[in-house]
């Protein structure tokens, strides 16, 4: 009986779910404009290590080699931070300029990404130009192996060092599936939200409608006009 009866508003308020389907949908196709054709997309991918060269006592035993492990690994979570920073950004930009490239730090901070797996560092560089990509990532690549000490001078002046241990090739990228999800959610969104809508317009709204709704206020209905 509920059911007949939600059934029931549904078919008086449909003009509002659906109303609320079809402006969702328009708003996203012309913001989004899937008809055009999107710029192409590549990708770098490199891995580094960081190590600390635990101090060298000669015909003495120390836990030094365990504090010097456990020290890389949060130099690695450090460094992470460091990439996505400004200051990186603009040392890569200087070591671009430096020959005849010209990146803006803004543009590089954008494009690169970092994380972490098992202890070790992942470096990512995003752009749409497959021939400028790899410039960018040796520049990455130069200014973490060459000038770590910069960033980090306490820890990495004398006994420390970032490692390059794996340099990618550049891959096109194709759209995530946030992307192609994102039209698909935003309807369904919309349609829940209407049909919500529809409901509460009903439960506000004190007019008769069906000689049902009078039996339930104990009136007695006599008679019902037909709508035709």
């Amino acid at each position: 009986m509920l059911l007949r009866a939600y059934w029931n508003i549904l078919r008086r308020r449909w003009w509002l779910p659906l109303g609320l389907f079809l402006l969702t949908l328009l708003f996203s196709l012309a913001s989004s404009r899937p008809w055009q054709p999107r710029p192409p997309s590549y990708v770098l991918g490199m891995s580094f290590s960081v190590g600390v060269r635990p101090q060298a006592l000669a015909d003495q035993y120390t836990y030094d080699g365990y504090y010097t492990a456990l020290a890389s690994e949060y130099l690695i979570d450090d460094f992470s931070e460091i990439v996505k920073g400004s200051e990186f950004a603009a040392a890569v930009s200087r070591r671009l300029a430096d020959q005849g490239i010209q990146v803006a730090p803004g543009t590089i901070q954008g494009s690169t990404q970092t994380g972490t797996l098992h202890r070790i560092l992942q470096v990512t560089v995003h752009g749409s130009d497959p021939e400028r990509l790899p410039v960018i990532a040796d520049a990455v690549i130069a200014t973490l192996t060459e000038d770590a000490d910069v960033f980090m001078p306490r820890l990495l002046a004398d006994q420390g060092a970032v490692y390059l241990i794996h340099r990618g090739q550049v891959a096109a990228v194709g759209p995530g599936l946030r992307e192609r999800l994102d039209l698909p959610l935003r309807l369904i969104l919309a349609l829940i939200a209407g049909i919500g809508l529809a409901f509460l317009l009903e439960y506000l709204d004190d007019r008769i409608y069906t000689a049902a709704q009078l039996e339930e206020m104990g009136l007695p209905v006599l008679g019902e006009i037909p709508k035709k």
